[in-house]
């Protein structure tokens, strides 16, 4: 079999246009058998990688302790499988990039519990939540700066083959947790649900509230709100790719939980309903259904091979229909301090508060920009996706409600 991505992905494109999904799957799945030999120089940051994407570096360099204390994996293995969860068939995301899968095993984790050493000062929690749809592991970052009084939570979502410590170290946002003491979760998709490790966002029994993969995520927050002093009006979400794309069917389905929402490279909601219209949504955008009025920020590159930039427009235009909206900022293309331009977009609400900004980054591929290498899929290039993600997620705010009420929606 040619194991070029490319070369793979343009004919499972083919084959899903023609109507030959079977045939389609089975390529891809083929694919991904053959993805642990792509050569580690196809990199997006440049360094050498493992079959994961991950940077390889040698143990006598002073980088590899840092990157695997970030990743946790110096005092603890870890497993990306869950145990209990409720088996599906295994089902390779749509029109994803063959480089971001890996046949290869990962090292077993520990159960619930406390993971110390594996953040800038704070702790993780390793966490199980069962809902009617099933179980997911998570872990929960507590900053040193929590003492039982009310603070922000954000809600972190994974991108493909990746597991929450690996988002965490590839994001710092556990930095960021400690700089605004906030909490930060990070679900872990299971490898049963989804053999790539992708969130099913594209198949429309996971994008209805009360079912599904929302219904989890949702009942992950809600129990963190009740186990931990969170301010309930200050509640995000976020993700990366299939991330991105799952954080936008949560604040569609749950829009009174969540006070804003970042993706970044991702697609918006109900784009696809099924493999097929999801190989097409990767590539146009699809035909987004209007939905909640839930702030977002998107942040995409315009050379994003793997999730079209197109697809950053629909986002937008798709909150902009919801309404609450009147006023438009830019786009103003600017350079930040890495060299690299991007330009910015922001609509305000009739209170002038920035209600919907697009960040464009200019040459950017598929990773998650300011990242670290300690984690996959990652650009040290700017901008710095997370620290703009919360510069956005703390100017906004819900109306003060119970775990159980539904309230209405506030900007700050």
């Amino acid at each position: 079999m040619n194991n070029d991505p490319n070369t793979t992905m343009a004919e499972a494109l083919r084959l899903t246009r023609a109507g030959r999904l079977g045939e389609a799957s089975a390529l891809l799945q083929q694919g991904v058998a053959g993805a642990g030999s792509v050569s580690p120089e196809k990199s997006t940051c440049g360094e050498p990688r493992d079959g994961r994407g991950r940077v390889r570096l040698p143990h006598g360099d002073g980088r590899h302790d840092t990157a695997m204390r970030a990743r946790g994996t110096l005092a603890a293995p870890r497993d990306g499988l869950l145990r209990g969860a409720k088996t599906t068939p295994p089902t390779p995301l749509p029109g994803s990039n063959l480089l971001e899968l890996s046949g290869a095993a990962k090292p077993s984790r520990p159960g619930a519990g406390a993971i110390r050493g594996a953040a800038p000062g704070g702790e993780i929690r390793r966490l199980n939540h069962t809902e009617t749809a099933g179980t997911r592991s998570y872990d929960l970052y507590v900053p040193t700066g929590y003492a039982g009084q009310p603070v922000s939570l954000l809600v972190m979502l994974h991108g493909g083959s990746q597991d929450a410590s690996d988002f965490a170290a590839g994001t710092r946002m556990n930095d960021l947790a400690e700089r605004h003491t906030l909490l930060v979760a990070y679900p872990e998709q299971s490898r049963t649900a989804n053999h790539g490790g992708y969130w099913n966002w594209f198949s429309t029994s996971h994008q209805h509230p009360g079912a599904g993969e929302p219904a989890i995520i949702a009942g992950i927050t809600r129990q963190i709100m009740r186990d931990h002093a969170v301010d309930q009006t200050r509640v995000y979400i976020a993700g990366l790719s299939a991330g991105g794309a799952m954080a936008a069917v949560m604040a569609a389905t749950y829009p009174d939980l969540y006070a804003a929402v970042g993706v970044h490279s991702g697609i918006a909601y109900r784009a696809a309903h099924d493999v097929g219209s999801a190989f097409a949504a990767m590539r146009t955008g699809g035909t987004p259904t209007p939905n909640s009025t839930v702030p977002l920020i998107v942040i995409h590159g315009d050379r994003d091979t793997t999730v079209a930039p197109i697809n950053a427009d629909k986002l937008i235009a798709s909150r902009l229909a919801a309404g609450d909206t009147t006023s438009q900022h830019g786009p103003l293309t600017t350079t930040d301090h890495s060299g690299r331009s991007y330009t910015r977009t922001v609509h305000n609400n009739p209170s002038g508060t920035a209600v919907a900004e697009s960040w464009i980054v200019h040459g950017g591929r598929h990773a998650w920009y300011g990242g670290s290498p300690a984690g996959s899929y990652t650009d040290a290039q700017g901008p710095d996706a997370s620290t703009e993600m919360i510069r956005f997620f703390l100017l906004h705010h819900t109306a003060p409600h119970s775990l159980q009420g539904s309230p209405s929606r506030r900007q700050s």
